[in-house]
């Protein structure tokens, strides 16, 4: 036991050092916890309220108002700071609720086999024929405009990856020499499932996970560009985007910052998963500590 924890932990350590390592990753992190930081302290970071008016329309960036103001007048650098909010609380939560469907389908999937696993993977066969924007698009007319229902939109849409890379990973580690003395013991399989195959899962699905929330911020800015996201006059990114395309020509950074606010969150959470995966896989950290 003691040796199987020393293990795990110079693994851990191999892991982050590698991680650690990673300019490109470690730029991702910096993106992430600055737009977290910016979430969190909105209140105090944004100089108006983000659904008031507070001057004249479509005013150029100015030192009065750093990213100027909209089409109707309310401070564009306000609603992005209160958009980050926004994004990453969509983000976070409907990954979350992808997690807690996918992951365990995935586990039950791929540890019992047979028709459970027929079930969950022609399951799976029958969202994935669907286009994932579409999907939650459906979803989120149904339900209504809302940050809870972006939420449920996404993950209910989101859970098949997740599911598919915890069915592989089950299937990878069932037949072990490990999980065949825990089943000569007399384990149960809710045990081996969740003190082996889980633990042994771990890092997969970690890497998706990040990469799954970079998806989840993209689709709430398109539902929220499409007009089923967030209502108005709360603050998105994606309905800053769909507001802005009317008067380009008016004030052409009008539809900028909220796009470079994307582009961060997004290339933020990519960055890292991509250095999860080189620091979480053995081969790939070799290589990269090589």
């Amino acid at each position: 036991m003691v040796a199987r924890l020393k293990s795990r932990l110079d693994q851990l350590v191999q892991s982050y050092r590698t991680f650690a390592t990673s300019r490109i990753a470690l730029l991702g992190l910096v993106f992430i916890v600055f737009l977290s930081l910016v979430g969190i302290f909105a209140p105090i970071l944004a100089p108006y309220d983000p659904t008031k008016l507070v001057d004249t329309r479509l005013l150029p960036p100015s030192r009065e108002y750093l990213f100027g103001t909209d089409h109707i007048g309310r401070d564009v650098f306000s609603r992005i700071v209160y958009g980050a909010r926004v994004s990453l609380i969509a983000g976070f939560g409907a990954q979350l609720l992808s997690l807690a469907i996918g992951m365990p389908l995935g586990l039950i999937a791929g540890f019992f086999g047979g028709r459970v696993d027929h079930l969950v993977m022609r399951t799976v066969d029958v969202f994935m024929s669907f286009p994932y924007i579409l999907l939650a698009l459906l979803l989120a007319s149904i339900l209504g405009p809302g940050l809870r229902n972006v939420i449920l939109a996404l993950g209910i849409t989101g859970w098949t990856s997740m599911c598919r890379i915890a069915r592989v990973q089950a299937l990878s580690v069932r037949e072990a020499a490990f999980v065949e003395s825990c089943r000569a013991i007399g384990a149960s399989d809710v045990r081996i499932i969740a003190r082996h195959i889980l633990p042994n899962s771990l890092a997969p699905i970690t890497v998706v996970a990040t990469l799954g929330i970079a998806s989840a911020i993209t689709g709430e800015a398109a539902l929220s560009f499409l007009g089923m996201g967030i209502k108005p006059p709360e603050p998105s990114w994606g309905s800053m985007l769909s507001e802005a395309k009317l008067y380009l020509y008016a004030s052409v950074t009008l539809g900028i910052f909220p796009g470079i606010a994307i582009m961060m969150a997004v290339l933020g959470f990519n960055l890292v998963g991509d250095g999860l995966r080189d620091a979480l896989d053995p081969r790939l950290r070799r290589r990269a500590l090589g």
